[in-house]
């Protein structure tokens, strides 16, 4: 995001909250401690850039290591060490690039399908804890405006720049989701 593009006037008292809530949960998830109950508890031991880009394979097509940088924002190097990582554990696969044989892409293994579906039940059992007291209409409504908002940061984000493969233009169609995928390392177990 370019500074001129963001207006020079106050927040809403509204979006500042919003902000104060999206640090609380970020900070709470970014605890190394937390990122490891969570894997124990999944059965998984990988650190949290290797489950972040476990995450994104997951959602995506194989992509190509720079193309897997570019989305989850980090350097190229970062990424070639993690795969390589992903790659010893057996949790993901270079296949050939379809578009260039002389390049790769990364897939994942059925152990790394396997991880990533263990690592969403966890946190989504601990999503379902934290959020037991909340009705099931308080919970679609936070799901479908929580997609909107980060579907909304996303098309901000892509302005000026090359728009990321499944990321949705403001005003397009949204495809259907099949649930929202929790934000588990915000969360404490208990």
């Amino acid at each position: 995001m370019h500074a001129s593009s963001v207006p020079d006037v106050p927040a809403s008292p509204e979006v500042t909250e919003i902000e104060r809530a999206l640090t609380r949960i970020t900070y709470t998830g970014s605890r190394a401690r937390r990122h490891e109950r969570l894997m124990g508890m999944a059965g998984v031991p990988l650190d949290r850039a290797a489950v972040a880009l476990l995450r994104l394979a997951a959602d995506t097509e194989p992509l190509r290591p720079g193309e897997l940088a570019a989305r989850l924002g980090v350097e190229a190097s970062h990424v070639t060490r993690t795969v390589q990582q992903l790659q010893k554990s057996g949790h993901v696969t270079r296949v050939p690039d379809p578009d260039d044989r002389r390049a790769h892409r990364v897939e994942l293994t059925e152990a790394g399908r396997e991880a990533i579906t263990r690592i969403r039940e966890v946190g989504a059992r601990a999503m379902q804890t934290a959020l037991a007291d909340w009705s099931p209409e308080e919970l679609r409504q936070l799901a479908t405006l929580f997609h909107r908002m980060v579907d909304d940061f996303l098309a901000h984000a892509a302005e000026g720049e090359a728009e990321p493969r499944g990321v949705t233009p403001a005003g397009a169609a949204r495809p259907a989701r099949p649930g929202p995928d929790p934000v588990t390392p915000a969360l404490t177990v208990r």
